[in-house]
């Protein structure tokens, strides 16, 4: 039995498919972690989404910002991207049963045997991972119930930049899911800057990746994390005991699947067919 994490796919689910054979993946005794953004931009966000869940204990998933966007439209009439590749999922004849699975997943996920965590973007410097599972509890609760479609509609937003304890309401809630799903950069005092989105090394003066912020409480905990396609060390190495997995598949990258039962950790890395381009602007690529 082994069990692997694997990078966004984002609706890429051929080449899901074709990695999983690389790797040999027998659904009948291995399992598999997925580190969010199952759909969206890609063409197969559908049929990634049914295989996933019909997977059903044998994987793991966490929420993205594309998964929430995908809630956001279906239960509020948000209007869609240009580039969203969704339509499909909202017109399916099991939309409903899909959406219901979607949005009882976790936030962050946990396994005490393993050692190990998993999220889409990051975890706060300032949180433990016990501290971390709260919050995303706190979330998760709201999205599981019927209370979520009030949810969406206070979910978009920068701020609040800065976490409190003693935030509260929706406030609250939307640092909680920003710090989960879109996370990069922070300062010394854990604020976020969402808007810059560039390759470590580019970014303002004053800015860490989130997993290099000097003393971040979980720099003895080992986090898989996603979200971050610029990164050039994604599905290539460990820092910091994280390991960022999503290596831009959409793009015209690789789909990562890294194995996390044993201690090898052994990348396996397949060329995408995906040449998209990246919808951010110039002027904030790299603003802070």
């Amino acid at each position: 039995m082994a069990t692997y994490a694997i990078g966004d796919v984002q609706g890429c689910y051929s080449e899901l498919k074709e990695l999983l054979s690389k790797i040999r993946f027998n659904s009948d005794r291995d399992h598999l972690w997925f580190c969010g953004d199952l759909v969206n931009r890609g063409p197969q966000s559908l049929q990634t989404l049914r295989y996933i869940r019909d997977l059903g204990d044998n994987a793991i998933t966490v929420l993205g910002n594309h998964d929430l966007h995908l809630l956001a439209i279906a239960y509020c009439n948000n209007s869609p991207g240009k580039k969203d590749t969704l339509d499909e999922i909202l017109n399916a004849s099991d939309r409903d049963q899909l959406l219901y699975w979607l949005r009882c997943q976790p936030l962050l996920h946990h396994d005490s045997k393993l050692a190990i965590s998993m999220v889409h973007a990051g975890i706060h410097p300032k949180w433990s991972i016990e501290k971390a599972l709260g919050l995303a509890h706190e979330v998760e609760s709201i999205l599981s119930s019927d209370e979520h479609t009030e949810y969406y509609q206070h979910m978009y937003g920068d701020k609040p930049k800065l976490w409190k304890d003693d935030l509260e309401g929706w406030a609250r809630y939307r640092f909680i899911i920003n710090t989960f799903t879109r996370m990069r950069f922070c300062d010394l005092d854990g604020k976020h800057y969402l808007n810059t989105k560039c390759a470590p090394g580019k970014q303002p003066d004053g800015l860490y990746p989130w997993y290099e912020t000097p003393r971040r409480k979980t720099i003895d905990d080992r986090i898989i994390f996603g979200h971050w396609s610029t990164l050039p060390h994604a599905g290539k190495k460990v820092i910091n005991n994280t390991y960022a997995i999503d290596s831009g598949c959409l793009w015209g990258g690789r789909l990562t699947a890294m194995r996390i039962d044993d201690e090898s950790f052994e990348y396996t890395r397949l060329k995408c067919r995906q040449k998209q381009k990246p919808s951010l602007k110039p002027s904030t690529d790299c603003a802070a």
